[in-house]
């Protein structure tokens, strides 16, 4: 199937699918490049029936279109849909330039290599990672093909900017067909000890391949030390204060660049009448209980929330948290719904669910609110609003970014932020409730703490972190690391 760029294409505001004056994404001339495994733009219907684009919503889409759009910049990546090829287009002032991916390639490249061999290793193998030969040769084609694609797209002397753990060959693959060009990469997750990531069969190459860009981010100082070390253990590279220095003569930085949201944007739609409305009515629908404590979450079981569950259960079924009183609503939005793990961990959440609130709920009652469906921004937006507590306790994650939206959003200082020391965000957010997630006890106590500590406590927390999540947002994130691999932009 093959959808060229007369496709009329709707965004926020509506941006015209034309070649563009310079026929952006083909021929060349994209000053400033962005890989990553999905496009910036979704597919959809327009009144009239016809097919179009419109900016995904997210916080990195957000916070490089502006620069895209400065730069004369265009974006490779995969429309989303397996056997289908995009003609290259502009969008909205950039190019767009997709790369096609078949059913194959998605099962093996994406589902396989990426979400169940590199996903959980590098997340301290919570759940036991897959190594497959014939995964891995599916991932090395795909990196090269993307490789291939930013080649093709980028002028002379050109900034690529390469996205997270799909791509991680793309660096070495792009810099031997164009060593021209200046190279970053950022991993978005955690990058593991290397006693874990030692067991993968593949892990000379993967990190030769991260090893083709000049400036390698990561969410944290530790991620950035645990790949230093490796690369010295791997390769002949001699690391030094975050400098890797090459045989060939390179130098490589490693470095942490925490990334962060629109925490600006957040909160003026948390004050937005709408989102008000909605707040109040979803106090109202659940009771109007004195706490409502609020979990929002992938499907994922890096996330803890069976634990989560099992806690809350613990409590509302001693009477340390009445269930006439307070509400825990969960929100786990679906993800790789056809891989087994997931299934598994669905039907397992909802037994439990539906075990405790059968338990210790009545009729018109239930202690545990517990809803596998995604929500416009707007409603998410309602729900931190309302939300007394705020849960984020993942077994590990590289940042955690609804932390940081729940406090964006939480127009009041009598909110609470119950945090896993293991996610990112909490070497930022100290002031925080923090847990381990795999002490269920102490999870318990901080849920108690953080609903019953006083008012000037709560504010004394909210305020701190509240001055962090605005001062360190989104676009000091993009111009910081951009800056480092030389590239300008208006904020830095």
């Amino acid at each position: 199937m093959t959808i060229g760029p007369t496709s009329s294409p709707v965004s926020s505001a509506p941006a015209p699918a034309t070649a563009g004056p310079a026929d952006m994404g083909v021929r060349g001339d994209a000053r400033f490049v962005v890989v990553a495994n999905r496009l910036p733009v979704d597919r959809r219907t327009n009144d009239d029936g016809s097919q179009g684009w419109a900016a995904s919503p997210g916080g990195l889409v957000t916070a490089l279109i502006p620069v895209m759009k400065e730069h004369g910049g265009t974006w490779v990546g995969w429309g989303g849909s397996a056997d289908e090829t995009i003609e290259p287009f502009a969008f909205d002032g950039f190019g767009v330039h997709p790369v096609p991916l078949s059913a194959e390639e998605v099962a093996e490249y994406y589902e396989g290599m990426s979400n169940t061999t590199f996903w959980p290793l590098y997340h301290d193998c919570v759940a036991h990672p897959e190594y497959h030969r014939e995964w891995w040769e599916s991932y090395m084609r795909v990196n090269e093909r993307f490789a291939a694609a930013a080649a093709e797209v980028a002028a002379p002397g050109a900034t690529v900017w390469v996205q997270d753990y799909q791509l991680q060959n793309v660096p070495e693959l792009l810099r031997e067909m164009r060593p021209d060009l200046r190279i970053g990469f950022f991993l978005h997750i955690p990058f593991p000890p290397s006693e874990l990531f030692r067991q993968l069969p593949w892990r000379a190459q993967v990190i030769q391949g991260l090893l083709g860009a000049d400036l390698i981010g990561f969410q944290e100082a530790n991620s950035a030390h645990n790949f230093t070390s490796l690369s010295r253990m791997i390769t002949s590279g001699r690391p030094r204060r975050g400098e890797i220095h090459l045989p060939d003569g390179r130098m490589v930085i490693a470095r942490d660049y925490p990334i962060s949201i629109d925490a600006q944007e957040m909160l003026n739609l948390s004050r937005s009448p709408q989102v008000r409305e909605e707040a109040a009515q979803l106090r109202a629908d659940l009771g109007d209980p004195e706490h409502i404590f609020l979990g929002v979450d992938r499907l994922d079981y890096t996330k803890g929330l069976r634990r989560r569950v099992r806690a809350f259960g613990e409590l509302f079924t001693s009477g340390q948290l009445d269930p006439e009183r307070n509400v825990y609503l969960q929100v786990a939005t679906p993800t790789r719904e056809k891989v087994a793990q997931y299934k598994a961990l669905r039907s397992q959440l909802d037994e439990m669910v539906g075990r405790i609130n059968s338990s210790v709920g009545r009729i018109g009652r239930s202690p545990i609110e517990y809803r596998h469906s995604s929500y416009p921004k707007t409603t998410l937006a309602a729900m931190y609003r309302a939300a007394d507590v705020a849960v984020v306790t993942p077994l590990r994650d590289g940042m955690n970014l609804v932390a940081k939206e729940y406090i964006a959003a939480h127009d009041s200082d009598a909110g609470a932020l119950v945090l896993s020391e293991f996610a990112g965000a909490a070497i930022q957010l100290k002031q925080a409730y923090l847990v381990n997630p795999y002490d269920l006890n102490g999870m318990k106590n901080q849920l108690l703490r953080a609903s019953g500590d006083d008012l000037a406590n709560h504010a004394r927390r909210m305020r701190a972190m509240r001055k962090q999540v605005f001062t360190h947002d989104i676009e000091e994130w993009a111009s910081n690391f951009l800056r480092d691999l030389g590239v300008t932009t208006e904020r830095a």
